[in-house]
């Protein structure tokens, strides 16, 4: 599966982009039909330690799959984006198999 990184207004590096690949390939595993995804990184700018923020697009035939989350550290709003786009494509395929 093709994984597109943005990073906003900051260079990542290669440790955090194969840790993004690693994470968001698993998703192949759950369903055969995506055909891509995209994977924005932000810092907010606010004094907070929660302060990034990772956003996952999964294309897919139909409807495309959309998580964003916010946590201290980029793995960390990476792993949970990626359950929440787990649990949607559950409830996808879901609806596809009735």
């Amino acid at each position: 599966m093709n994984v597109n990184i943005n990073s906003v207004k900051f260079k990542t590096d290669k440790k955090l982009e194969d840790f993004i690949n690693e994470k968001v390939d698993k998703l192949s595993g759950v369903y055969d039909g995506i055909l891509g995804s995209e994977v924005t990184l932000k810092i907010d700018n606010v004094e907070t330690p929660d302060n990034k923020i990772a956003e996952i697009r999964l294309l897919i035939k139909g409807n495309d799959l959309f998580a964003k989350k916010q946590s201290k550290t980029f793995e960390e709003a990476t792993d949970n984006a990626v359950d929440a786009l787990r649990k949607q494509l559950d409830k996808h395929k879901g609806r596809f198999q009735k």
